[in-house]
């Protein structure tokens, strides 16, 4: 039985300007058809990149699409692993961004609201300040809040 990198090979190459949604698609069907189940890690960035025939960095794309769409989570030192199904075990920082996503979208923070500081949300979490500041970096890429150097982070209107 082939390896799920030899089966992306076999649809190798990819050209034409927008490359990456191609390649979120075909790991998108892999992972639907179950060749990458719930918290298998996905191949390296650059043995995607091998398997495509494209450069690193539409790689990524392609992987933050999936990401953005839930079907792929990045975890460090492991890389790209494939969700879990809802109310699977997460991580602490992904825990925080839900819950202060679900008070972003409630309106208990309102737009144009300043979040609570880093030091404020490490004691309410009892957590680490890199915990915390991956838990806002998620919410940032979601286009939830943004960052304003020098005053704190705040609800995007």
């Amino acid at each position: 039985m082939p390896t799920a990198a030899e089966t992306m090979a076999e649809r190798r190459w990819l050209t034409g300007g927008r490359a990456y949604p191609q390649i979120a698609s075909r790991i998108r069907d892999q992972i639907h058809t179950g060749q990458f189940p719930p918290g298998t890690v996905l191949p390296s960035e650059a043995e995607l990149c091998r398997t495509f025939g494209v450069a690193r960095n539409t790689v990524r794309r392609g992987l933050a699409l999936l990401e953005k769409e839930g079907l792929v989570v990045t975890v460090p030192s492991k890389g790209h692993v494939v969700a879990g199904q809802p109310g699977a075990t997460s991580y602490r920082y992904q825990e925080i961004a839900a819950t202060l996503r679900e008070q972003i979208q409630s309106g208990d923070l309102a737009p144009g609201a300043a979040l609570p500081s880093e030091a404020e949300l490490r004691r309410r979490f009892a957590t680490s300040r890199n915990t915390v500041r991956q838990a806002l970096a998620v919410l940032e890429h979601e286009g939830l809040i943004v960052a304003e150097h020098g005053r704190g982070r705040f609800v995007r209107d």
